[in-house]
């Protein structure tokens, strides 16, 4: 159902790092790079994450109640990416933990304040 979801950034090179290093902790890979952006996905068939500077070139925020949500196989890799995320410089929003009825996730915050979560069905 979903295509992709893009971030906004106003530090691209910034925010292509920890999301370069990041996203390698779940399989993707850099898949388009312009100007403006890039896309990580795990193929081009599949959902993929964007971080990009505004089309209306004024300064990107962070949207409240918006959250894009990474899946992983595992409670042990859930850790690790969350680990990796506060490593590169994010911030916790919510340690890794059980979530209620085999649902097991962690929280944070990318460097331009935008809320992810890194979550799998244990």
């Amino acid at each position: 159902m979903i295509g992709y979801v893009t971030l906004g950034t106003n530090d691209l090179p910034r925010a292509a790092a920890f999301y370069d290093k990041l996203l390698t902790e779940v399989g993707a890979k850099r898949l388009w790079e312009f100007p403006r952006g890039i896309v990580w996905g795990v193929a081009q068939d599949k959902p993929s994450l964007g971080v990009m500077n505004p089309f209306d070139e004024n300064p990107a925020t962070v949207g409240n109640g918006v959250m894009v949500a990474l899946v992983v196989g595992t409670p042990e890799h859930v850790d690790r990416v969350h680990a990796q995320a506060l490593a590169l410089g994010g911030k916790d929003e919510g340690p890794v933990g059980p979530r209620g009825d085999g649902f097991y996730a962690g929280y944070f915050r990318d460097l331009d304040g935008n809320k992810l979560n890194v979550f799998c069905h244990a």
